[in-house]
């Protein structure tokens, strides 16, 4: 399927993986910095990804030594049930056009799933020429692979670079690739001096101190459980529900989870994820996830019943019990990513910027790929709040 070894520079190579259980013993070992990028998780993607995603694991060798380790989603959007409900407009329909007749088969190196940097990790520091040619050898590598089978894949995208890295990229073969910026990372860096909630609520100006009390007061009667795997279990349909509505009202959504992924998460990484429950009248009607990244706090996906959520600003109240469990924890950040910009402002994320690259595999399109991405991208206003005296 795969030839054993392709070589890039300065006895450099890489191995393409379609199973979990061919990756290198030593796979935990570099991978050890990143949760997205271990076995545990990636054996959550493998047996509940997305009925309309297959993933790839590529590991990066010097020599016959492993020294990174990297991922690789490919996606199938006629399979997709909705690209998104939310938003009824011209331009809704014909982006939603576009992706179906001419990017409906499209190859993302990173996680699609997720936001951040979590596309790759290395053991040892390896210059960003060989990392371009890694990733752009990788991405055809596998769009061959495809072209075997018979599918052809039209969008190539690489996903989610801090500035420091996109930067470096474009001075290699990433420099003819197309850069996008999309809506930036919501990141909250916490206070090392915080040792608890009430230090973080003291710490508020009094405008937010009244909407976190205003919100705390909403939140009257509602109560919050740790989830059990047995738990997960035993409310899968009902958190799959909860998940599925706020996916399907999302503004615009290239997967849908399997209903089984939250069980599966729970039981292959433990303690590392975490979902809490919010249970009113001992109805289950909101979760929140997270996920134990090293010194990061990740959140991960969440649902909630719409008439609760407004009635009890459940959204609201989910982000300050984040943050409180990133305090009360240690975390040193907590990666609340895109999507709602201005009211994680308002609980203390600022917003980092994230590019990413993007190539169409039809010559004539990729030509005028920037113009075509420009006028498919939604217009972006929000005001960015600053919470804190």
């Amino acid at each position: 399927m795969w030839s054993d070894f392709t070589f890039t520079l300065d006895q450099i190579s890489f191995k393409i993986y379609n199973s979990v259980a061919e990756l290198p013993v030593l796979w935990d070992t570099v991978a050890q910095s990143n949760v997205f990028l271990q076995t545990s998780y990636l054996s959550v993607l493998e047996r509940s990804a997305p009925v309309n995603m297959e993933c790839f694991y590529i590991g990066i060798f010097e020599k016959s030594e492993l020294i990174g380790v990297s991922l690789a989603q490919y996606l199938d959007l006629n399979k997709l049930e909705s690209f998104g409900e939310r938003d009824k407009c011209f331009k809704t329909f014909i982006r939603n056009f576009i992706f179906k007749n001419f990017a409906s088969h499209t190859l993302f190196l990173g996680n699609n799933m997720i936001t951040g940097q979590n596309g790759y990790v290395f053991s040892k520091e390896i210059d960003f020429e060989c990392i371009s040619e890694i990733l752009l050898q990788s991405a055809d590598e596998i769009t061959q692979y495809f072209k075997q089978k018979s599918v052809k894949i039209h969008l190539v995208s690489f996903k989610d670079f801090y500035e420091n890295c996109s930067v470096e990229l474009k001075k290699y073969r990433f420099k003819e690739t197309y850069e996008f910026n999309t809506q930036p990372n919501m990141i909250f860096y916490l206070d090392k001096n915080w040792n608890s909630a009430e230090d973080y609520i003291n710490a508020l100006s009094k405008k937010y101190r009244d909407q976190y009390k205003r919100a705390h007061k909403k939140f009257d009667g509602i109560v919050v459980r740790n989830l059990s795997f047995e738990e997960v279990i035993q409310y899968e349909t009902t958190i799959y529900e909860l998940y599925h509505y706020v996916a399907k009202n999302a503004p615009f959504n290239t997967f849908f989870l399997a209903k089984n992924h939250f069980s599966t998460l729970k039981g292959q990484c433990g303690n590392r994820f975490q979902i809490f429950g919010y249970f009113l009248n001992d109805k289950l009607v909101g979760f929140h996830t997270l996920l134990l990244n090293d010194e990061t706090l990740e959140t991960y996906f969440l649902g909630y019943d719409e008439t609760i959520q407004k009635e009890n600003m459940l959204y609201l109240n989910m982000l300050y019990n984040m943050t409180k469990y990133g305090i009360e924890n240690g975390f040193k950040k907590i990666i609340f990513g895109r999507t709602a910009l201005e009211i994680k402002s308002s609980v203390g994320a600022s917003p980092v910027q994230m590019s990413g690259f993007i190539y169409h595999n039809n010559k004539l399109i990729n030509k005028f790929i920037g113009k075509i991405f420009k006028q498919l991208e939604p217009e972006l206003h929000w005001q960015q709040r600053h919470p804190f005296k």
